[in-house]
């Protein structure tokens, strides 16, 4: 008898968990060809560490879900799941989940409710979005990897998740990334490679994550990385191949780090200088005009104080131009084509 065979008999199953009773601790049924999770069995409740990777499992039933009650490790990875159970929510223990290589096109809301995980891994699947929400609640959240997948924009809510290291959204659609990412002051690796022509750009808040060591964000649509990346002193790895860049150049990102560093530092402090020109002549010129205006008297500028520079109410005065009544009838064909007072009209001939 093959081993396949045996192990998808009855028997061997029951004698599996028989051993993994014994242990107490974990239970492996990866690579047993399984198409359901044997329940009737045992007890989940003792199970700290469940394996059923490199199976067949389509789905996982609520009812066993739910009595993983001690649960901290779970990996399905490997499997034909399309959707995970909403009492995956029960798992209050639950530090690490591998969802890697399954069908899931959604991850459930309740997940939030595993606000012990520090790993979620969900890899090779068809995922969309994840749960708007999820930040506010997974702050314990070290690893979060949810790369080839379709994924569009992240939660707004991850830049709540503060604990966290591993940013992996590589081989997505990913379009931008969500605002406040400045909170994340833990994160040491972000790779946002291969999202082809959808990530045109990178906000200036990368500039504040102080811990970062590895960017990677290669094969991208990005013109020009931000000036506030010279401020990263940890980063060692910066790669940014296949991007149309105008700034920096692509021979300077290839050279190292720290020409990169340099480079944009430079462009920065360039770049402050000339703010700095442009405020030095905008004062001059309103002082200008304050002098100019105080040259014409009294009468007109009115008492200067807090409001130098600008005309009180007090003096303002009315423009009695062409648009007044009393000018209307001066630009009147009759008056413009009539003879004047006085002189004799002109015969024409």
């Amino acid at each position: 008898m093959s081993a396949a065979a045996a192990a998808m008999r009855p028997d061997v199953v029951d004698e599996g968990v028989q051993i993994a009773e014994k242990t107490a601790q974990k239970l492996d049924f990866s690579g047993m060809f399984l198409r359901a999770v044997p329940s009737s069995s045992f007890d989940f409740g003792f199970i700290i560490n469940l394996d059923l990777s490199n199976n067949n499992l389509e789905s996982i039933p609520e009812s066993v879900m739910a009595r993983l009650l001690n649960l901290i490790v779970l990996d399905l990875h490997s499997n034909q799941l399309k959707a995970l159970p909403n009492s995956i929510g029960c798992l209050s223990k639950l530090r690490a989940l591998n969802v890697c290589s399954n069908l899931l096109e959604s991850v459930p809301k309740s997940i939030e409710n595993c606000r012990a995980l520090q790993e979620l891994a969900a890899n090779l699947n068809r995922l969309r979005e994840l749960p708007e929400t999820m930040g506010f609640e997974l702050t314990c959240l070290q690893k979060l990897a949810v790369n080839c997948n379709k994924i569009a924009f992240l939660p707004k809510s991850t830049s709540y998740m503060t604990s966290l290291r591993v940013l992996d959204v590589r081989l997505n659609c990913l379009r931008s990334l969500p605002d406040g990412l400045e909170r994340l002051v833990h994160l040491q690796v972000l790779n946002l490679a291969q999202n082809f022509h959808h990530l045109r750009s990178l906000p200036a808040s990368l500039g504040l994550l102080v811990s970062l060591v590895d960017i990677d964000v290669s094969y991208n649509s990005i013109t020009v990385l931000p000036d506030s990346l010279a401020g990263l002193a940890r980063l060692r790895n910066l790669r940014a191949d296949g991007n149309p860049l105008v700034r920096p150049p692509m021979e300077v990102v290839q050279e190292s780090v720290d020409a990169v560093r340099k480079y944009l530092g430079s462009m920065e402090a360039g770049e402050a200088a000339a703010v700095r020109r442009r405020e030095r002549r905008y004062n001059s010129w309103v002082q200008k005009l304050v002098t100019c205006g105080g040259g014409v008297g009294a009468g007109n500028v009115g008492v200067r104080g807090e409001n130098d520079g600008y005309l009180l109410p007090s003096d303002y005065r009315s423009i009695d131009g062409p648009a007044s009544p009393r000018y209307v009838g001066m630009f009147s064909p009759r008056r413009l084509f009539s003879p004047r007072r006085g002189t004799p009209a002109r015969r024409l001939y």
